[in-house]
């Protein structure tokens, strides 16, 4: 039995769920992010500073992951996107917002970033690279990845509903050209970005897969929040018989695969610092495997990749929308000990200082990032169909999985 047209419209029991979550989130994310505040003054505004850039970049990531995964739907096709297109789409409208928490980054810059500190300024390291290491320049990129992000947002969801309302295949077509670019041009501007706000905060270090690395680890984050929210959406009209076990299976296949590329890329950047074995490039593991440190690497190990990778492995998990979710929010979980372990360990001055420490700021802010980015999705979920009316493919996928 395939879906029919009487059964596109979005259950209002539906609407009723996803407004008492997206309250829901809107308490908890306005919550941690006024405790998150009050640490400024209760703590310092460095502890501040670190804490905040661990959530916002969390999240923003998501967002952004969200937009990468679109475009890439929209140029590869395939049933295994359209099921995920609307979600998707509410994910990377999220970065309407999002983009304008690099702000404060930008404002407290030197309690945070050692090179715009007068003390940072006279490193001679630091001094050679001026030309990229200044805070006008700094700014202007912020210009940049936001009119990026938001612009081809805006564009893409416009289109979208442009294909919904004309059914019109010119609409389609722009879609895809628009994405074919647009994915380099994301890879290129957000390594810059990961340089700008990740990379520095250890100026004397570098890493030539740092950008893909993280780049990754927002798609990974993007996917298991889309592939979570499914099982929300399962239970409802039109997902409930529009939605296959194939589809799941699919979607859990992607999750696999991410959970495999962002341990390559982790791996490949170890392997690569290890034979080299330079001063200035093996700080950033000496950092990471001393004082404490060597749990949390233990951590990403086992939690991030190989306990996720075994449970993506059977189909069965793949298949129910139940675990498939479980297995999903897990991950988005032990991401956020990855995005802290990339801050925080920085920020040990010697060898000495080199020492595990967690602040309740890091907890907050995370939490706070989160139920703002929550309830915007959610929020934005509630407008128009869930289904793509106008993709040329949408029968297709609606198909998906159910003729054996």
């Amino acid at each position: 039995m395939t879906t029919t047209e009487h059964s596109y419209e979005t259950a209002p029991a539906l609407i009723g769920t996803l407004r008492k979550y997206q309250h829901t989130a809107s308490f908890i994310g306005l919550l941690g992010l006024a405790l998150t505040i009050a640490g400024y003054f209760m703590s310092s505004p460095q502890q501040f500073f670190r804490s905040y850039l661990v959530g916002f970049w969390l999240w923003l990531g998501a967002g952004a992951g969200c937009l990468l995964l679109l475009m890439t739907q929209y140029l590869t096709g395939g049933a295994w996107g359209v099921m995920i297109r609307k979600p998707l789409e509410a994910g990377a409208k999220t970065l309407y917002l999002f983009v304008l928490g690099f702000i404060p980054l930008l404002l407290g810059h030197e309690s945070i970033y050692y090179w715009t500190t007068p003390e940072g300024q006279s490193d001679k390291v630091i001094r050679a690279k001026e030309l990229y290491l200044n805070v006008p320049f700094l700014w202007g990129r912020w210009v940049i990845y936001s009119v990026f992000l938001a612009g081809v947002t805006y564009v893409l969801v416009k289109w979208s509903q442009r294909e919904a309302e004309t059914k019109s295949m010119d609409f389609s077509s722009k879609l895809e050209k628009l994405s074919a670019p647009g994915i380099p041009l994301f890879f290129l501007l957000m390594t810059f970005c990961a340089v700008d706000y990740l990379m520095v905060l250890e100026p004397h270090w570098y890493s030539t897969v740092y950008g893909f690395m993280i780049v990754i680890g927002w798609c990974l984050t993007a996917m298991a929040l889309v592939v979570a929210t499914l099982a929300v959406l399962s239970r409802f009209e039109p997902f409930n018989h529009a939605l296959t076990k194939k589809h799941l299976h699919d979607l859990g296949k992607l999750l696999l695969a991410l959970t495999m590329l962002w341990a390559y890329l982790q791996f490949s950047q170890l392997l690569i610092t290890w034979s080299g074995n330079l001063p200035e490039e093996i700080i950033w593991y000496i950092k990471r495997w001393n004082g404490g440190w060597g749990w949390v690497g233990l951590i990403l190990l086992f939690g991030h990749f190989a306990f996720p990778f075994l449970l993506l492995l059977s189909q069965s998990i793949k298949k129910n929308s139940r675990t498939i979710a479980m297995v999903s929010i897990y991950i988005v979980l032990v991401h956020a000990v990855d995005v802290f372990s990339l801050v925080e360990p920085n920020f040990a001055k010697s060898i000495e200082d080199i020492h595990f420490s967690m602040s309740v700021l890091d907890v907050l802010a995370p939490i706070g990032f989160g139920g703002l980015w929550l309830a915007m999705f959610f929020r934005n979920l509630q407008a128009g169909s869930l289904l793509p009316l106008g993709a040329p493919d949408l029968q297709k996928a609606l198909n998906h999985g159910k003729s054996h």
